[in-house]
């Protein structure tokens, strides 16, 4: 793991699935975390296990409330912004969509301001692409999100070049790519792969949306944190955007077989259902400039995702 070139810290969302990866190494280097979240994603039991460490502050708040978070940023040197609505909440509720993750990004980024961060790093998505024009994509593709939350997200990062322009603030984006790991939520509002471990585990069919031919470029969490951190480091990626992802390619009916073969639950059903409205069918990352900063993706697929699946049947057999 990459050794991050700060003191102090501050995540938001830092109890919930990416942030509690980035706040768990944070403190792994004895630096000063203090953890942002408003808990209607994020789970105290993500972070319990950091309660007891000096170096760790929880403070609960929204960053849709500029008042209510900004003396967190207070002596903060660096920020990994994760407070984020899901993709899978803007189909129910995309104002607050909107008002998440582009007022809430706005809030962050005064809040650095008037602290004096030194850095931010936005965590941002691929769905500001929206579907490819060419293949692979890269930094430079055109900006057509098909969604409303990758619409959200595309403003969220707009805002970064009004501040680094009126502010000369540090602000860099990273765009993830279909992460997964522990601790990411299981329940329908969640990524698709504990939900299959999910539904595995409890004897139900898997559901795909579509044909299962769509096209993804899973991320072990680890590798997004080491990523959040290069980028961090790194004076060149002031101002720059990165895609974080393996370029590993999987299709979700791949996913579902693997998943039902490491279980041993070849025999249940994949049943389909009609494809989702702004469900991008493929994604081919080129993430050759991320690797210009020196980055490279350790974890292998099937090693991710058997970690990822024990992990899993351990937590839902404790629940």
């Amino acid at each position: 793991m990459v050794k991050l070139n700060y003191n102090s810290a501050l995540v938001t969302g830092g109890a919930g699935f990416i942030g509690s990866h980035i706040c768990e190494e944070l403190l792994n280097q004895n630096i000063k975390v203090t953890c942002l979240d408003n808990f209607v994603a994020g789970k105290m039991e993500n972070i319990n296990e950091f309660m007891g460490n000096p170096n760790f502050k929880l403070v609960k708040a929204d960053v849709a409330d500029l008042d209510s978070i900004k003396d967190a940023f207070k002596d903060i040197e660096v920020v990994f912004h994760n407070a984020a609505s899901k993709c899978t909440v803007c189909r129910v509720d995309p104002k607050l969509d909107l008002i998440v993750n582009a007022y809430g990004t706005f809030n962050v980024y005064e809040a650095s301001r008037l602290s004096g961060v030194k850095k931010v790093v936005h965590a941002s998505t691929g769905s500001v692409y929206g579907e490819a024009l060419y293949f692979p994509q890269d930094e430079k593709h055109p900006y057509n999100p098909v969604s409303f939350y990758g619409v959200s997200k595309l403003c969220g990062e707009r805002y970064s070049n009004a501040f680094r322009d009126y502010y000369d603030i540090n602000i860099s984006i990273i765009r993830y790519f279909h992460v997964y790991g522990s601790r990411q939520e299981s329940s329908d509002v969640g990524g698709v792969i504990p939900i299959f471990i999910k539904r595995a585990f409890e004897n139900k069919p898997l559901t795909i949306f579509g044909d299962g031919t769509q096209l993804r470029s899973f991320t072990y969490v680890k590798d997004d944190v080491e990523s959040n951190f290069t980028i961090a480091n790194s004076e060149r990626s002031d101002g720059q955007a990165y895609n974080s992802a393996s370029g590993i390619k999987i299709t979700i009916q791949q996913l579902a077989e693997k998943i039902l073969k490491i279980m041993g639950k070849e025999d249940l059903e994949i049943i389909y259902k009609d494809w989702r409205a702004g469900d991008i069918k493929v994604f081919q990352v080129s993430t050759e400039k991320l690797a210009s900063l020196g980055y490279e993706c350790n974890t292998s697929f099937d090693i991710g995702l058997k970690k990822t699946i024990d992990w899993y049947v351990k937590y839902f057999k404790n629940k």
